[in-house]
């Protein structure tokens, strides 16, 4: 009988030890520096082993200059464009699109997404066209914007919102999808009314899903972005960064024509990691989750 009373009293000291670690505060975060070291390092790290590897394949002569330059030799290309301050033109010309294509994707893709989400005859009607739609590569609409819009700006967003929309719809019915069907039942208890439901439970539930679209709504964006500058070119369009590539190409000159591609991955990896990673990490941890992020 003893025994057994202290076979309790053990089980209960453990059951009240794991409720003392659940309620005592956590483990205090590392501080900011070592956050930071564990961010950017690895990153740093890979691209010094990328650059060594290129330094080391061009060393060898395996291709010719022309076909691979040096690292030094695309430096230089970055170099001597900062130095005439063109980069400031060439960035400006291509995020501003990149931006404003992508707001008004934003715009025109959340109530669709909402509607497809909650109509489920509209669901059934278009939900696999818009799929169909962000399989298509964006490049083949090049053709018909330059054909229906000529060679303007408009012809460029063109291709931008046919690139971003079906990603972000499909991201925010994603969100929805997940919602646990409970907070579609809080919203009626509540007396909320179909709009205030959807402004105060549908979208905040389905944020984390939304946001996900939102990313790639943007890397769709900055793609079907470069691909509209680099073959629809003229001197009324600017010269963006795909126009630089394709300049490069024209001329055969390989170096711009890496350079250009440098600038165009770090541009838009760069956006993305200083706008929607910073949202997405706050979003996922005010929900206990993205312990990775």
């Amino acid at each position: 009988m003893s025994s057994h009373s202290a076979v309790e009293r053990e089980d209960d000291e453990a059951v009240e030890a794991g409720l003392d670690a659940l309620t005592s505060p956590q483990a205090a975060p590392p501080d900011k520096r070592a956050r930071f070291v564990g961010r950017v390092l690895p990153p740093v790290i890979a691209l010094v082993v990328i650059g060594c590897l290129w330094q080391a394949l061009w060393a060898a002569a395996f291709w010719p200059e022309y076909q691979l330059p040096a690292p030094a030799a695309v430096l230089d290309q970055i170099v001597q464009q900062v130095r005439s301050g063109q980069i400031v033109g060439f960035l400006w010309v291509s995020v501003h699109r990149a931006v404003i294509g992508f707001a008004v994707s934003v715009v025109v893709a959340v109530p669709l997404g909402l509607l497809i989400a909650n109509v489920p005859p509209v669901r059934r009607a278009i939900g696999p066209l818009i799929s169909g739609l962000q399989s298509l590569p964006s490049v083949a609409w090049v053709p018909a914007g330059v054909l229906w819009f000529g060679l303007t700006d408009y012809a460029i967003y063109f291709v931008v919102l046919l690139g971003a929309v079906p990603s972000i719809a499909n991201g925010l019915v994603s969100g929805v999808d997940q919602i646990p069907p409970i907070f579609h039942r809080v919203g009626l208890v509540i007396g909320a009314t179909r709009l205030t439901a959807v402004r105060h439970v549908l979208l905040p539930a389905a944020l984390p899903g939304f946001l996900a679209g939102l990313k790639q709504g943007w890397a769709f964006s900055w793609r079907s972005l470069m691909a509209a500058e680099l073959i629809a070119t003229s001197p009324q369009l600017g010269v963006g960064l795909g126009q630089v590539l394709h300049n490069g190409m024209s001329l055969s000159d390989m170096s711009l024509v890496m350079a250009a591609i440098l600038l165009i991955f770090f541009v838009g990896v760069g956006i993305e990691l200083a706008l929607f990673r910073p949202l997405e990490r706050s979003v996922l941890r005010a929900r206990g989750l993205g312990g990775g992020l």
